[in-house]
């Protein structure tokens, strides 16, 4: 071999390396714009579901709107510390901006089941109060007069046609003896949800040392006890502080 062809080895073996260098460099290149695509794409899915508006985000983050546009357009793309507090607010876990599935696809657009989901409570919340209302013996003018409520607004709310307001529903509850826990979402998820909240309020109240003591897993034996000491009949929980009388004379 002269030393002709030996230059020409090497030099197409540099340039060989060098275009191999530049494709790994594109195709990093391209692998990043693909995955700050994504991380928009699934940014704007949960922004969406849960029914937030790029203004709201914008907020929450103190940057400007159109900082969140970019990033939902995947032109930039958001730190970690950023995406924590988005997935914070919009209800989502974290790994939703490393994963392939959106929400839409796999649940619907939350507005759409927010709407259901009103639509259907106003039909139950109707028809318990229908429920209520021949229940207490009361026709639908008898409840009208004591309500001061219009007998035709009436039969929209029990029909389920018209969302009962607040204040009116206080009031009819009242009329018919009925605490406004009777009207509650009492299953499924905001039925559970509610009803966690407001035992953790009760919880929250208790004196801190109460607190303490419940939410240590080794005591969970005395408040099983408790618990059934609670539902013993009178008499049977009557001979058993009687024994327990006996025991430390």
């Amino acid at each position: 071999m002269d030393f002709k062809d030996a230059a020409a080895r090497l030099k197409h073996k540099k340039e060989s390396q060098e275009t191999s260098a530049q494709h790994q460099e594109d195709n990093l290149a391209e692998s990043y714009r693909l995955r700050g695509k994504m991380i928009g794409v699934l940014l704007r899915d949960a922004r969406l579901h849960a029914a937030r508006s790029v203004d709201d985000c914008a907020r929450l983050l103190t940057v400007d709107p159109a900082e969140i546009e970019a990033w939902e357009y995947g032109e930039r793309v958001p730190s970690l510390p950023q995406l924590e507090l988005l997935a914070y607010y919009l209800g989502v876990p974290i790994s939703h901006f490393w994963g392939m599935d959106t929400l839409e696809a796999a649940q619907g657009r939350h507005v759409d089941i927010q709407t259901e989901y009103m639509a259907l409570r106003d039909r139950m919340i109707g028809a318990l109060l229908r429920q209520a209302r021949e229940e207490a013996g009361l026709t639908v003018e008898a409840l009208s007069a004591a309500c001061a409520i219009p007998v035709e607004a009436i039969e929209r709310y029990e029909l389920g046609e018209t969302p009962a307001p607040m204040h009116e529903l206080t009031v009819m509850a009242g009329a018919l003896k009925k605490n406004l826990t009777y009207f509650l979402e009492s299953s499924g998820h905001i039925g559970t949800w509610l009803a966690i909240r407001e035992e953790w309020k009760h919880f929250s109240s208790l004196p801190e040392d109460l607190r303490q003591f419940a939410a240590k897993p080794v005591n969970i034996g005395f408040i099983e006890i408790a618990l059934m000491l609670s539902q013993m009949p009178a008499d049977k929980l009557r001979r058993v502080g009687e024994s327990v009388l006996d025991i430390t004379r």
